[in-house]
């Protein structure tokens, strides 16, 4: 089974604290670190993310890009995120691919559930987000550990033993 997920971006910004002050001051920097953290996301998951902006925000409506490997698409001009996030669902929906809408609109997400895709609140994918986040850290922390020397399991007294050996002692 593939599993995508589609983030109704600017629902996404104003849900999440972070972002929503964020937004405040700049929304290109929150709309770019909401990007950073799906792509983060998606290489933790392996979930595919399409990230969908409403055009009314951006310049250069129905643009489609690949931004840090995830798929962010700017809506054409009178066409909303919720319209074109719907027709993905259609597009998209099929017996080896499930479709998740991470959304905390409560009209969007009866309309995608009706429509076979399984809905998300921003509130999920942020406690989701953030157990990734914990995860990555674990890993990379994990990765700087000095690997061990030998093979062997040894007790420390028994390297202790071998160490002076090896010295020439005795």
């Amino acid at each position: 089974m593939k599993d995508i997920l589609l983030v109704d971006g600017y629902n996404i910004i104003g849900a999440w604290p972070e972002l929503r002050v964020l937004k405040k001051k700049d929304l290109n920097l929150a709309r770019d670190h909401l990007i950073e953290k799906m792509a983060e996301y998606q290489a933790y998951t392996g979930i595919k993310v399409m990230l969908v902006f409403d055009a009314h925000m951006v310049p250069g409506v129905g643009k489609k890009y690949k931004n840090h490997r995830i798929q962010v698409i700017y809506t054409r001009e009178n066409e909303t995120a919720d319209e074109r996030i719907e027709k993905l669902v259609r597009e998209l929906k099929n017996v080896v691919t499930r479709i998740y809408v991470a959304t905390s609109d409560f009209t969007e997400q009866s309309v995608i559930f009706g429509s076979g895709a399984l809905r998300k609140s921003a509130r999920e994918l942020l406690v989701e987000l953030e157990t990734a986040e914990k995860g990555i850290k674990k890993a990379v922390e994990h990765s700087r550990k000095p690997a061990s020397s030998t093979k062997i399991s040894l007790s420390k007294e028994m390297a202790e033993i071998f160490e002076k050996w090896r010295r020439g002692g005795s």
